[in-house]
C-alpha cells in the first residue's frame, strides 16, 4: 500500500491502540502531518477504558505538541486508518468507518493489501513509516518533532536500540536528525515506581535452570522495555547465561532474551522460541519477539504459556551441534569434492566509491561490514545479496572479472557511508559482473543438524545452518570452514 493511495479520502482519522505506546504516538503523529500537509482533514486519536497516564508518554505529546486525542465514541469516518495495531483486534477500541486501512509490524496472520501495510520483519511501526513516507518524497526531518516522534519510537519499540533486526531500521536511525537532549529527558522518565516495584517482585518468583545456567522469568504486564531491564539485571548475577522475560499483553505474549555466551545467540534464540507464531530477533547479546496468541492457541492449546517456554528451551538446545573450525575437520568421509560454478557474481573496487583511506560501513541484510577503501580491497556482493570484503589478490585468483555492469533485485540493496560522515550511497551501481575460475574446489556434505560453526577468524559470532543447508572446507585447509544455504549451494556448486 501507498500512501498516496489514501489520499482519495477527505476525512481521515488515525487511530492507534489503546493505552498507546511511543511506536503508536510517534507513527501517528508522522501520519497526520503527512495528511495534514496534502489539505486533509485529519484528527489522531485513541480509545479504551482510560487516558495515557505514563509521564514519558505525557512529556512527549507536550514538548512534541502532538494534537492526539482520547475519544470513547467517534462520529462514522470516511477513512479510519489504523497505525501500530488492526482494526477488530483486541487492543483496539471499535469504531465503526466507511473504510478502514491499517498500518501494522505485529504478526495477527493479516496479510497487506491494496488497503493495508503489514511488515511483521520490522521493529516498530514506526520504520514502516519513515519507509512509506521517504516513497512519497515526504521531508521527514524538515521539521524535528517527526523526526524526533518517530525516532523515540523505534528506540522504545527495540528496547532502547537492542532488538533491532532488519537494516531498514539501522537506515532510519542513520537519517533522522533529532532532539538528542529530549530523547535523554524521556530516557530518565521512562517507568514509575510501580514499574520498579512490578520488576522486584518479577526477578524474585524466578525460575532457574541449573544445567543451562538459564533463568525464565514471568513479569505482569508491563511497557516492554521493562521486560529488557529486568534482563539485563539478571544477567550480571554470577550463575546465570541466559535469561528469558516475559510477560502478556492484549493480543499475545511479549518476550526479551539476553546472553553473555557466545554459544547461545539472543536472536537466534528468539527466532526459535517464536517460529510459526509470531516473530522474534535482535543482536546476539539482546533480543526480543512477540507470540501471537491466536497463533500459539493453534498449535499448543494443551500448553500453558511456562509449560510451552520450558519446552522449547530444551528444544532450543537439543537442536543443534557445535564445530570450532580452528580445530579442523576430524572425520571427513562423508565429505564429497564439488567444483564452483561459473556463476555470475558481483564485485565493486572500494575505490571506485570512495578515495584511499576513507572508512566506511556497508549496510546489508546480513549486518553491517566495516573496511577502508583502498586499491587492495574489493566488496564481493553474494547470491543473496550479502556483502563481503575480499583481498584483491584473493579475488584475483578465484574470479574472472567482467565488464558488465552488475544488475540483481535484492530484498534489500546493499548500501555504504563513510563513517565521518551520514550520506548514503547504493552499492550496486558501482557493481561489475565476475564469475569463478574453473579450479575452485570444495568439500561439502548435507549437515545432519542443525549446526553453529564458529570461524577461525571470529569465535564471538557462529554461523548457523539448518539441516537441509551444506557444510564446507576449502581443498586445500579444513580450518577454514564454512556453510552454504541449500538453495545458493545447488545453484553455484557441482558435484565432481
Amino acid at each position: 500500500m501507498k500512501l498516496s493511495t489514501l489520499e482519495k479520502f477527505n476525512q481521515i482519522v488515525i487511530q492507534v491502540h489503546d493505552n498507546p505506546d511511543a511506536d503508536a504516538i510517534g507513527s501517528g503523529y508522522a501520519l497526520y502531518r503527512y495528511f495534514k500537509s496534502r489539505g486533509k482533514k485529519v484528527r489522531l486519536v485513541y480509545g479504551g477504558s482510560m487516558e495515557m497516564k505514563k509521564s514519558n508518554m505525557l512529556l512527549l505529546i507536550k514538548e512534541l505538541k502532538i494534537p492526539v486525542e482520547y475519544v470513547t465514541k467517534l462520529e462514522k469516518p470516511e477513512l479510519l486508518l489504523t497505525v501500530d495495531c488492526q482494526y477488530g483486534e483486541g487492543n483496539v477500541q471499535h469504531f465503526e468507518a466507511e473504510q478502514v486501512a491499517m498500518i501494522d509490524h505485529h504478526n495477527t496472520g493479516r496479510h497487506s493489501n491494496d488497503m493495508a501495510e503489514i511488515r511483521n520483519n520490522l521493529v516498530s511501526c514506526a520504520t514502516i513509516c519513515y519507509d512509506m513516507l521517504k516513497a512519497e518524497g515526504f521531508d521527514i526531518n524538515e521539521d524535528i518533532s517527526i523526526s524526533t516522534a518517530l525516532y523515540y519510537g523505534l528506540y522504545m519499540d527495540s528496547n532502547e536500540l537492542s532488538e533491532i533486526r532488519h537494516p531498514l531500521d539501522w537506515d532510519m536511525i542513520d537519517f533522522l536528525r533529532i532532539d538528542r537532549s529530549l530523547i535523554s529527558r524521556l530516557t530518565h522518565a521512562n517507568f514509575t515506581l510501580q514499574e520498579m516495584e512490578t520488576a522486584g517482585i518479577a526477578m524474585i518468583r524466578h525460575n532457574y535452570d541449573e544445567n543451562k545456567r538459564l533463568s525464565i522469568i514471568r513479569s505482569k504486564p508491563c511497557d516492554p522495555n521493562i521486560l529488557g531491564i529486568i534482563g539485563d539485571f539478571v544477567l550480571q548475577v554470577d550463575c546465570i547465561d541466559v535469561s528469558v522475560i516475559f510477560n502478556e499483553c492484549p493480543n499475545g505474549y511479549k518476550l526479551s532474551v539476553r546472553s553473555c555466551v557466545s554459544d547461545v545467540a539472543a536472536n537466534d534464540m528468539a527466532e526459535f522460541l517464536t517460529e510459526n507464531i509470531g516473530n522474534g530477533g535482535g543482536h546476539i547479546d539482546k533480543a526480543g519477539g512477540f507470540i501471537s496468541k491466536s497463533e500459539f492457541e493453534k498449535l499448543y492449546d494443551d500448553l500453558t504459556i511456562e509449560a510451552y517456554f520450558f519446552n522449547r528451551i530444551d528444544e532450543y538446545y537439543d537442536s543443534y551441534d557445535v564445530i570450532y573450525s580452528r580445530e579442523g575437520v576430524t572425520d571427513k568421509s562423508e565429505f564429497k569434492l564439488y567444483k564452483k560454478l561459473p556463476y555470475t557474481y558481483g564485485y565493486v573496487k572500494t575505490t571506485d566509491m570512495f578515495a584511499e583511506g576513507t572508512d566506511c560501513k556497508i549496510r546489508t541484510f546480513e549486518g553491517d561490514v566495516f573496511v577502508t577503501a583502498s586499491e587492495d580491497t574489493y566488496l564481493m556482493i553474494g547470491y543473496c545479496g550479502e556483502v563481503y570484503p575480499i583481498e584483491k589478490k584473493i579475488f584475483e585468483k578465484k574470479y574472472q572479472t567482467k565488464e558488465e555492469s552488475f544488475h540483481k533485485l535484492f530484498e534489500y540493496p546493499p548500501s555504504a557511508r563513510k563513517m565521518d560522515g551520514d550520506t548514503m550511497c547504493e552499492i550496486l551501481p558501482f557493481a561489475r559482473q565476475c564469475i569463478c575460475v574453473d579450479d575452485t574446489l570444495v568439500y561439502a556434505k548435507h549437515l545432519e543438524n542443525p549446526t553453529k560453526v564458529f570461524s577461525r577468524r571470529n569465535y564471538g559470532k557462529y554461523m548457523y545452518g539448518n539441516s537441509d543447508d551444506y557444510i564446507c572446507f576449502a581443498c586445500d585447509d579444513d580450518t577454514d570452514i564454512y556453510l552454504v544455504k541449500q538453495e545458493v549451494f545447488e545453484t553455484t556448486y557441482m558435484e565432481c
